[in-house]
């Protein structure tokens, strides 16, 4: 497993992860803050949008978003797509990291727990499955029926949230944006797989524009996603989908082959320790219903508008 790209997925997942948390905290003094609703669902999302511009929570959470880009587009650059994405799903360890800074709340020894579970059941995960072979770029003939696979995986998805409300819809939203990212994440190593061929290459086919797209197609449901529940409902669909689904892209478009046999068990019993410690670190990530709830009444009450005429607050 190269180091280099090791050590930028994890650079990756870090930054996605203070992306996270810091676009969460951005839309819970947001909610807080904001007058109720009214006017048209054009009027309200825009002024949802307008309102979480105004956050410097959210700017720099934007800021960490474009520099985790950076970072897996370096990943993927030197390394294989089933290799980068499923190291991104160490970014919940380091999303209880930095929401505990950001939301000023301390992990309690059950979430450390939480913690080494994932760890171990990621590394073993990634050893055991660790993928071979493979080819820098993917065929047209694959893409076409892949990207029809996925556009409608997204598309039942997101009919899906319409239905639900709460976690359930953060949850399924979640997926669809795991699959956009994922997406997002083959579509980025197929330009980086280009390069070599001169930027002519890169910029005369429609890979990168297609990137943009569903790249930022993908932005847009993580604020989707971000709004839709806490971080303990998002949060686990969005690194464990990530993961899987690549891995099913890296051997679809490029060939990666997974070994079976024994490797398969031992990856399988990393895949259930990464499940375990993703349900239970999720119960206490930053941004969670505690969290939030340790946010939200304190700035409600400093910014509870004055009295009125009649004596009665506004």
């Amino acid at each position: 497993m190269n180091v280099v790209t090791v050590v930028l997925a994890l650079l990756s997942a870090c930054a996605n992860a203070a992306a996270s948390v810091l676009q969460r905290r951005a839309a819970v003094e947001w909610a807080d803050r904001a007058p109720e609703p009214t006017g048209s669902r054009v009027r309200r999302v825009g002024g949802r949008w307008a309102g979480l511009l105004r956050r410097p929570f959210w700017i720099a959470g934007a800021a960490a978003l474009v520099l985790s880009a950076v970072f897996q587009a370096g990943a993927l650059a030197f390394g294989r797509l089933s290799v980068v994405q499923p190291l991104l799903a160490s970014e919940l360890l380091f999303t209880l990291v930095v929401g505990s800074v950001v939301f000023h709340r301390r992990p309690e020894p059950r979430t450390w727990l939480s913690f080494l579970a994932l760890a171990v059941g990621l590394a073993l995960f990634l050893l055991a499955v660790s993928p071979s072979g493979g080819q820098e770029t993917g065929e047209a003939t694959g893409w076409l029926p892949v990207s029809a696979l996925l556009a409608a995986t997204v598309s039942a998805l997101l009919l899906v949230a319409r239905t639900l409300h709460g976690a359930a819809r953060a949850a399924v939203l979640g997926c669809a944006t795991a699959v956009c990212f994922s997406c997002t994440a083959a579509l980025v190593k197929e330009v980086t797989g280009r390069v070599g061929d001169g930027f002519v290459a890169v910029f005369a086919n429609g890979y990168l524009y297609a990137a943009a797209a569903v790249g930022l197609l993908s932005f847009l449901l993580l604020q989707s996603t971000l709004g839709a529940g806490t971080l303990a409902a998002s949060q686990p669909a969005l690194t464990l989908g990530d993961a899987l689904v690549s891995v099913g892209l890296g051997w679809a478009l490029f060939g990666e082959r997974i070994p079976l046999g024994l490797n398969l068990l031992t990856g399988a019993f990393g895949a259930f320790l990464v499940a375990v410690g993703t349900a239970f670190l999720a119960q206490s990530l930053p941004g969670s219903g505690s969290f939030d709830a340790a946010v939200g009444p304190k700035r409600r009450r400093a910014h509870k508008r004055p009295a009125g005429p009649g004596g009665t607050a506004g």
